[in-house]
């Protein structure tokens, strides 16, 4: 049994983190504790960004930095460097979302391209991220999960999508690099399973390349993960998984009691734990079939894991095992776990800082809505500044 305080020790947990970069810290997570103000603060912010309002130097210097790497990926380097030496791995997630030309899809492909060549060259960067949405219209994943025939135009534009993927893991497979496709909508998710799953046939041959997620909110996806396991063994590849809990819960249910079929999120919150433990449990004892990307900033799961892994005899430094958080939360997780040896990764955004701020936002709000998960970080801070004596 693992030791249950491992997460506790605050001085590892925020060792790479200056005097002032600690208040800032505690500054930001007691400001996104109150509901009211997250509410205030996102309404305020997407009306400066709209105006034109001059409040990028603040954004910058508070929540961006915080929570972003960088506006580019040269900008991101001290960071990488930074965590690398406290052997925390990065993974650069473009965070730039709602995009809806081909020349955006295009120019999407091509800043992956660009990062799997700079991953190439980084050890501090095994693996890459991208969203399926960043490579074709939402509109035409939705249609293909209905069932609906494509037009002749949409048919040639979903090509292009599927040339696109082709593109990314191919040059993925030949620098080694991972690839992990974040996991969308559940009325559009069906298409991309479906191509991710054709892309882990034909790169997932002898390892793990492509990555699908798993969406653990959703109480269909543990049986869709044993299916899938059938089909991987019984066609000779590979499975590589993130799994998560999720992110687009208000939104599923909405649109579940608007249209009237049933919600596909798991109804409470400890039914959505179990989902992610039976998934994390089934693939850690098939880890020879499936790679894992744990992405979690839950303890319990953390120490589930760890222990499987000790039950099961995988050895830490596994690369079929890999554990991943947030870049700006639950640094006790993250550094911690990467001092007893095992493979972490954090979760680097990066772009123009008002591309990035939809994802900031819903940082923040996602935030809110887990229960303890701020309060948690806000007592660490709050014990690393008591040892500190700030």
């Amino acid at each position: 049994m693992i030791d249950r305080t491992l997460f506790d020790n605050t001085g590892t947990a925020f060792s790479l983190k200056s005097d002032s970069e600690l208040e800032r810290a505690y500054f930001l997570f007691k400001m996104i504790s109150s509901q009211p103000l997250v509410r205030i603060g996102t309404a305020a912010t997407n009306f400066a960004l709209k105006a034109n309002l001059p409040i990028e130097g603040l954004i910058r210097s508070t929540v961006f930095d915080h929570f972003c790497g960088g506006v580019n990926e040269e900008d991101c380097l001290p960071v990488i460097d930074n965590l690398f030496s406290k052997g925390v791995s990065s993974v650069l997630d473009y965070s730039v979302e709602g995009k809806e030309t081909e020349q955006q899809f295009d120019d999407a492909v091509e800043k992956i391209l660009k990062i799997i060549r700079f991953c190439d060259e980084k050890e501090a960067m095994p693996i890459v991220v991208f969203k399926p949405t960043a490579f074709g219209r939402f509109y035409l994943y939705e249609k293909k999960t209905e069932g609906l025939d494509f037009t002749n135009e949409e048919q040639d534009e979903w090509n292009r999508v599927v040339e696109r993927y082709h593109k990314v893991c191919k040059l993925a497979k030949e620098k080694d690099v991972e690839v992990l496709i974040d996991g969308e909508e559940s009325w559009m998710q069906d298409a991309a399973d479906d191509l991710v799953e054709d892309m882990m046939r034909i790169y997932n041959k002898e390892k793990a390349i492509v990555y699908n997620t798993l969406q653990c909110y959703r109480w269909d996806r543990v049986d869709y993960l044993k299916a899938l396991h059938d089909r991987a063994q019984k066609d000779n590849f590979k499975i590589g998984m993130k799994i998560v809990r999720g992110a687009y819960m208000e939104k599923e249910r909405e649109r579940a009691e608007e249209n009237g079929y049933q919600s596909p999120i798991c109804e409470t919150k400890v039914l959505s734990d179990e989902s992610f433990n039976n998934a994390l449990s089934y693939i850690l004892k098939n880890s020879k079939d499936i790679s894992v990307f744990i992405g979690t900033h839950n303890e319990d799961s953390c120490y589930l894991a760890m222990d499987l892994m000790n039950e099961l005899s995988i050895n830490k430094k596994d690369n079929n095992v890999w554990f991943g958080q947030l870049y700006g939360m639950s640094d006790h997780i993250s550094f911690n776990l990467a001092e007893q040896g095992y493979n972490v990764a954090k979760y680097i955004p990066f772009g123009p800082v008002k591309d990035v701020m939809p994802y900031l936002i819903r940082r923040a709000e996602e935030n809110t809505s887990v229960a303890g998960q701020t309060s948690r970080e806000l007592t660490l801070l709050k014990t690393e500044k008591k040892r500190r004596k700030l």
